[in-house]
């Protein structure tokens, strides 16, 4: 006699909370450069991100930058979980960058 093993579906969340937008660099709003910066990131199991990849670039390569480095320094994640237990998993998202 085996015993079943139930798993539950794994759960993904981003946790968007508290995480701060990244400053416009100074020299990109006396440019007037805008854009929105789609990225990859994988986040680990205690919520922290791993790895950040520019997935599509706002052709402005101070403002991809300025995305990369806040969500690597200043961000974190609510894990994705399976069977209640954090795991790592990639949350993709997009940053905009306008000039207010």
């Amino acid at each position: 006699m085996s015993a079943a093993v139930v798993e539950t579906a794994v759960q993904y969340r981003a946790a968007y909370l508290n995480n701060p937008e990244p400053e416009m660099p100074r020299l990109s709003r006396m440019k007037m450069e805008s854009g929105k910066v789609q990225l990859h990131v994988k986040v680990s199991a205690a919520g922290e991100p791993i790895q950040v990849t520019v997935l599509s670039s706002s052709h402005y390569p101070r403002l991809d930058q300025a995305a990369v480095d806040t969500v690597k320094t200043q961000w974190r994640f609510i894990p994705a979980k399976k069977n209640g237990v954090p795991i790592e998993a990639n949350v993709v998202f997009a940053i905009e960058f306008n000039l207010k």
